[in-house]
């Protein structure tokens, strides 16, 4: 059981520069535009090392670290961009993975040690099914052609029983109205809609969050206050928070869909009348031999 001491300190760590796979541009910082068009792995690092993406990574963590607070002896999976927060969840994971989509790109991670990186398909994961415990979805859902698909994937390598954390841009919220960050881009998704996917791909959610309550603009009112927009926005359940944030877990015993089966039609053996044959000649109908 992880000390509530340490579980503190991760929290607080969601607030310092994340590691994104370069330690310059961590330190950096340099300002974020975001350009009208599909997430690039710049663009997200470029965004999370903003004073912006500091307050989005401290609160949607925080947020994370409540559902998961310690994923000690588990194998986590991160698909989509999810380094800043597999950072600090997989502090005592037994195996942490990081898979980014081909359209958006890949970086090294984590910058020290060997790469626990890769660019693979999103529908397509190179993993044998039933071999993660843990996935973290995080600017994946939103960015797919076919949210069904990254679900029902994401369903497959996970192991009986498993969890999976989504991050997805709510679609009454502020941050997805405005393209100025990641989480304005693609599309976004309502509860309802979110409920029916997870239903579809045989997944239960178990917790339910809402986070990033501060509008999305680069005023330095609003980072210094975005505690507070925080706390009355959840305090309130006011329904323009910028994200979701669902941990959802695998069902173990699956429905059998039920198909309309059309009927076979038997094939029986019909006894259809032969001709006898007749004789040719009266002495062969009496048995007689010819004279």
């Amino acid at each position: 059981m992880e000390r509530p001491e340490a579980s503190l300190d991760r929290q607080r760590s969601f607030g310092r520069s994340a590691d994104f796979g370069s330690s310059a541009l961590a330190l950096a910082a340099p300002p974020f535009h975001l350009t009208l068009m599909s997430l690039d792995v710049v663009d997200l690092r470029a965004f999370y090392a903003s004073p912006l993406g500091h307050v989005a990574r401290r609160f949607i963590g925080t947020a994370m670290l409540r559902f998961w607070p310690d994923c000690a002896r588990q194998r986590v999976l991160g698909l989509g961009f999810s380094t800043p927060y597999l950072s600090v969840l997989g502090v005592n994971a037994e195996r942490v993975i990081a898979f980014m989509p081909a359209a958006q790109g890949v970086v090294n991670w984590p910058s020290d040690g060997l790469s626990a990186s890769a660019l693979v398909e999103p529908t397509l994961l190179p993993l044998p099914t039933a071999s993660i415990d843990r996935v973290v979805l995080v600017h994946a859902l939103e960015e797919t052609e076919s949210p069904e698909d990254l679900i029902e994937e994401a369903g497959r390598v996970l192991s009986p029983g498993g969890r999976m954390i989504l991050v997805v841009p709510n679609r009454r919220g502020l941050w997805a109205r405005m393209d100025g960050t990641p989480f304005g881009q693609g599309r976004p998704f309502s509860r309802s809609q979110l409920e029916a996917l997870m239903r579809s791909a045989e997944f239960s959610p178990e917790n339910w969050a809402e986070a990033l309550y501060v509008p999305p603009l680069r005023r330095r009112v609003l980072m210094r206050s975005a505690a507070a927009w925080e706390r009355v926005g959840a305090g309130l359940s006011l329904p323009f928070a910028g994200v979701h944030v669902i941990d959802a877990t695998k069902q173990v015993y699956r429905r059998i869909p039920l198909r309309a089966t059309r009927r076979s039609f038997a094939f029986r053996p019909i006894l259809l009348p032969q001709p006898t044959p007749t004789p040719r000649n009266g002495n062969a109908r009496d048995g007689t031999p010819p004279g």
